[in-house]
């Protein structure tokens, strides 16, 4: 019987350093870093104009690792609480999001939210929105972590 991947959907800032950490997770089978949540077809230099979040889509076998637990590195990784920004990075591109695919994962994530707002003193600002449209981001934006440490790694 073959496996069933289920998708999963995240904004959290620059979405070179989200996939950098989601690629190290076992059961994350693949990703694709990309935009969601605009208005047109993007590229990354209009993508900010066009209303278009940062994201990482996670292809994950969830006989390894399941979706909850996905959403707890999600909240870990990044500032849910900033606005527009992670680190030095300033734009609606950059905001903090998920996108669900499901009503299951639409509850899981308003609870896994509701349950951190009830610790975080801060306002958790993240939207939680259905996945619509996904656009994959340029080639070179593809494990661009990954290709430029190999490529510094080479070089020395």
């Amino acid at each position: 019987m073959k496996n069933e991947l289920e998708k999963a959907t995240f904004a959290a800032g620059c979405f070179w350093q989200v996939q950098n950490i989601f690629d190290r997770i076992p059961g994350v089978i693949s990703s694709v870093v990309g935009y969601i949540g605009g208005v047109g077809i993007p590229d990354y230099e209009t993508a900010e104009a066009k209303g278009y979040a940062e994201t990482i889509e996670i292809s994950f076998d969830p006989k390894i690792i399941n979706y909850g637990e996905l959403l707890k590195v999600f909240w870990k990784e990044h500032d849910p609480t900033s606005l527009n920004q992670q680190g030095a990075d300033i734009g609606k591109r950059y905001r903090s999001a998920i996108f669900y695919h499901n009503v299951k994962q639409k509850r899981q994530a308003l609870k896994s939210k509701e349950k951190l707002q009830e610790i975080t003193k801060r306002l958790i600002v993240t939207e939680i929105v259905f996945a619509e449209k996904f656009y994959p981001a340029e080639k070179y934006h593809q494990k661009y972590i990954v290709k430029k440490n190999h490529y510094f790694l080479t070089k020395i």
